[in-house]
């Protein structure tokens, strides 16, 4: 005897109690063996319709074959039926399960299986001229160990009750209203009631979206507004599903580019704006006219023919480059004579200085003759121009680190 079954001895007996319309289901230790059964509810004994409703749905479960329903017994005296005799196996409603296994809603293929099959059966049942008519969490069990969907016993039978509301009791939310009011009894009704049995299987989970189309058009009031039969629900189900799972196929696949894209350009160097002058053609006439040809022969042009408008632009030019050399080699002349001038130089020997000076006055001179040609100056302009900066960098220099004039860069 395992622990339930221990507890189930100390109580009542009866294990897996759940209630159905009918009665109440329950496994219970019979010649040492437990067994499932369905207790009538004693209410319904007293009628005569009832009574032969139940006959009938004894008589076709003998014939039902689907490896979704369960085959049943009746049990009784006297011609009045007091028990039903389940199949062997262990079963417990929907409700037991997912009280037990909350975790198994965050399983999208127990969600889909348990849908696949409710369609399957409930398929099966309509060639046969039968409808469920109630899908609830406690009327649907489930086979333990594979949570395999098991159908026990099916409203259709039960059509001719007069108070179809008080025969499903708490679980008459499951049934289609046209069913509660003995209205037309189709395939609808079943579409309604596993729309509200998936409708509340999501209350322990978010619904996902393909499902909340589908239950909400299944559970339309009006019988019209729902799906004609349960293969037409599972069939909008599938198109939904695959039109969302390609729409996430495709955001994931935008991300993705996107990402490259951003981490490309951000791999890429930066461009930076060089203000600088196009140097001037230059011709090689030196040597020529040292050979006795005239500047007019080798299409020189004498200034003296230039006109003011093009004078006044060579001057302009030449202003230009000399302010672009005089900004660029300026910067270059404080970074180089800032290496000398400074607490650490200034201390040393004058000796020691002026070896580091002869250093830092070849970098000036390779400075001034690489920016000189860039902007396009004469050595002669270029060397003026930095003699003056070197001269005023150094003063200013001197002045604040405290130099005196012996030591001082000499050009």
């Amino acid at each position: 005897m395992n622990y339930e079954e221990l507890l189930a001895a100390r109580s009542d007996g009866k294990l897996n109690k759940t209630p159905l319309p009918i009665g109440e289901y329950y496994r219970q230790q019979v010649d040492g063996k437990y067994r499932g059964r369905v207790a009538i509810r004693p209410a319904l004994h007293d009628s005569i319709v009832f009574t032969e409703a139940l006959k009938r749905e004894c008589a076709a479960n003998r014939r039902l074959q689907h490896p979704h329903l369960l085959h049943f017994e009746p049990v009784g005296e006297g011609g009045e039926t007091a028990l039903l005799d389940v199949e062997s196996g262990v079963f417990l409603s929907f409700e037991q399960l997912l009280s037990e296994s909350p975790a198994l809603m965050a399983d999208s293929a127990f969600i889909d299986q348990t849908m696949q099959a409710l369609v399957d059966v409930t398929t099966y049942l309509h060639t046969q001229g039968i409808c469920h008519i109630c899908y609830s969490p406690r009327t649907v069990l489930v086979r333990k160990g594979d949570n395999a969907v098991m159908l026990l016993t099916h409203g259709s039978f039960y059509m001719a009750l007069s108070d179809l509301q008080d025969f499903y009791g708490d679980d008459a939310a499951y049934v289609a209203p046209e069913v509660l009011a003995h209205g037309t009894v189709d395939e609808r009704c079943d579409v309604y009631s596993i729309g509200q049995f998936m409708k509340s299987l999501f209350e322990r989970a978010e619904t996902p979206m393909a499902y909340r189309q589908i239950i909400k058009k299944a559970t339309s009031e009006m019988p019209e507004d729902r799906y004609a039969t349960p293969q037409d629900m599972l069939k909008a189900l599938r198109s939904r599903s695959s039109t969302y799972r390609s729409l996430i196929a495709i955001a994931a696949a935008l991300v993705i580019a996107l990402f490259c894209l951003a981490l490309y350009f951000d791999m890429m160097p930066e461009a930076t704006h060089v203000e600088f002058v196009k140097p001037a053609p230059r011709q090689a006439t030196d040597d020529l006219l040292e050979h006795g040809l005239t500047p007019e022969e080798l299409g020189e042009v004498s200034t003296d023919s230039l006109s003011e408008e093009d004078l006044q632009a060579q001057r302009d030019y030449q202003a230009k480059a000399e302010a672009i050399f005089r900004k660029n080699y300026e910067k270059e002349a404080e970074r180089i004579l800032s290496r000398i001038y400074n607490t650490d130089y200034m201390s040393n020997s004058e000796k020691q200085f002026r070896a580091q000076s002869q250093s830092v006055l070849k970098e000036l001179m390779d400075k001034q003759q690489q920016m000189g040609e860039e902007a396009s100056l004469t050595p002669e302009r270029s060397q003026l121009i930095a003699s003056e900066i070197i001269d005023r960098i150094t003063e200013r220099l001197k002045k604040q680190w405290g130099g005196t004039n012996s030591r001082a860069v000499q050009k």
